[in-house]
């Protein structure tokens, strides 16, 4: 099978953060604008300030605008409603996708979450989730991927749900927005399924001046600045996830500007500018969509050294300019001395006889009955290992075959034989990408792992830096259980996985986020290779 193996490096997190900058670009306005809204020392008296507003954003990266945002808050006599939308073109790998998110939130008055609902729209397809609290105590979180059936998943609240929009409850109500202060606050993500800290720092304040209305230059053809709006705004650092944002917000809880770690700025402007620009220049957009710069190869980063990763037992990198704390980098096949990584290669699966504990892994009868790897063996709203369509397939490709590692080895080749490599900008699911039988390192990957769980072989998802022609790139694979946990490449057609694969992190989306703090700031040296 022939194909150009650039498109396989695409990780979801590189264009444009999909989830990060789509949820936290939409939903993520709301924590903005709500966390800040001004209150008093009651939350009634608090809920009664919020009004009716509506603020527009353009998107850019590198020279041009790439999209645009805009955010909406209606007032209702029993709730808050509250609509965001984002476009954005992006340029991976010499293709430009559009990527669409729509999000709508209702809230009570007293902004208590009552139910959201978010679409995630590209050209590889649809996604779809809806959640539902009933109570306090239980959220009920429904999602849908392309034409498949919804799958619902239902989440225990141990207290009231905190999402972005209601961070301002978590808050010493009363409080107003004051240089030096910082506030530590637990937020449920329901596109991750748990909560996560979120410190919120406010680091300045400023007068800023953002056009409040436009008209439309005869010459150009294009609506321009009429007037401007001078306002007081505070800047404001978000750390999430290890992730660090940084925004501009003003004294009613509109985001004025915001920078996202990868270069991606979003700027508050006039709604002609912002949007009607964009939907009567496509062509202008798309070039400078173009113009911004290859997410893939912007985040690529050089090697030192010419290497031939087939050969590869043991690789050795001194990683610069980041914190690596918190990141998996030890464990299995890698080990962490001091800013050093070491990586060998996993031996004797072919060639030789391997220990006697990995030969036990090797030949273990599938399926695998032990606690210890529930969550690896589980079905989950999108590796859905306990799909009819899912289990068919896994025992068609793998036949009589019980033994891990053969197991292992068959659903390696399968899904690299049988996916067609293109880059695709989605949230991927297994069945879908069953259905579709096309993706990226992602979508082979959550194809594998539900496969393999799906025949009781536990299984994972790593993230990190995969070697490629002169340069590191960022890439997903899954790890599977034979004794320990081995490195498998089924984007690459790799069994087990050669040494330039460089994990960072182990789970899904959750620890995946870990990345985007490393991303445009890690360097690294090859120092030495066996």
């Amino acid at each position: 099978m022939s194909f150009r193996t650039e498109p396989l490096l695409l990780n979801r997190k590189l264009v444009g953060t999909l989830i990060i900058l789509l949820w936290a670009g939409a939903i993520g306005l709301l924590v903005r604008r709500e966390y800040f809204q001004t209150s008093t020392v009651r939350l009634a008296e608090a809920a009664r300030t919020v009004g009716p507003t509506a603020s527009y954003y353009t998107i850019a990266m590198g020279g041009g605008p790439i999209g645009y945002a805009t955010s909406t808050v209606d007032t209702l006599p029993d709730e808050i409603r509250v609509g965001d939308e984002l476009t954005v073109d992006i340029e991976a790998l010499g293709s430009i996708q559009r990527t669409q998110m729509v999000t709508e939130v209702h809230l009570s008055r007293g902004m208590r979450l009552r139910t959201f609902d978010a679409t995630v729209t590209s050209p590889a397809g649809e996604f779809h989730a809806t959640g539902t609290v009933e109570g306090d105590s239980v959220l009920v979180l429904e999602i849908v991927t392309g034409t498949n059936r919804p799958q619902q998943t239902r989440v225990k609240l141990d207290h009231p749900i905190v999402l972005p929009s209601l961070l301002s409850l978590e808050l010493a109500l009363g409080h107003r927005l004051k240089v030096g202060e910082t506030f530590t606050v637990r937020m449920f993500d329901p596109m991750l399924l748990q909560e996560q800290p979120v410190e919120v720092r406010i680091l300045a304040e400023s007068t800023l001046v953002v056009p409040d209305s436009a008209k439309l230059d005869s010459t150009s053809q294009q609506w321009v600045p009429a007037r401007f709006d001078t306002l007081k705004a505070w800047k404001v650092q978000q750390q999430y996830g290890g992730v660090g944002i940084t925004s501009w917000v003003d004294e009613q809880g509109r985001v004025v500007s915001e920078t996202s770690p990868i270069g991606f700025r979003m700027q508050r402007t006039a709604f002609e500018i912002a949007v009607q620009n964009w939907r009567h220049n496509r062509v202008a957009a798309r070039a400078a969509a173009a113009g911004a710069g290859d997410v893939i190869a912007a985040t690529a980063i050089a090697s030192n050294v010419d290497l031939r990763p087939a050969t590869l037992a043991e690789l050795r990198v001194v990683l610069r300019n980041v914190d690596l704390h918190g990141l998996d980098l030890s464990g299995g096949r890698q080990r962490l001395v001091g800013d050093t990584l070491v990586v060998r290669r996993e031996t004797g699966y072919a060639l030789s006889a391997p220990p006697s504990s990995r030969l036990r892994g090797l030949l273990t009868a599938l399926p695998l009955h032990d606690t210890a790897f529930a969550a690896e063996l589980a079905s989950e709203p999108l590796v859905q290992a306990d799909d009819p369509r899912i289990q068919s397939e896994a025992r068609q490709i793998v036949g009589r075959e019980r033994r891990a590692g053969p197991v292992a080895e068959l659903l390696t080749h399968w899904v690299y034989e049988n996916l067609k490599k293109e880059i695709t900008i989605s949230v991927p699911s297994a069945v879908q990408v069953l259905e579709d039988r096309r993706g990226d390192c992602n979508e082979h990957t959550v194809l594998y792992v539900a496969l393999a769980r799906a025949l009781g072989l536990p299984a994972r998802t790593a993230a990190g830096l995969v070697y490629l022609r002169g340069q590191f790139y960022y890439h997903a694979w899954p790890e599977v259980w034979l004794g320990e946990w081995v490195a498998v490449d089924p984007t690459l057609g790799q069994y087990p996985a050669d040494a330039s694969h460089l994990r960072f992190t182990v789970g899904g989306l959750a620890r995946q986020v870990e990345l985007l703090r490393v991303i445009g700031r890690l360097g690294l040296t090859v120092v030495d290779t066996k």
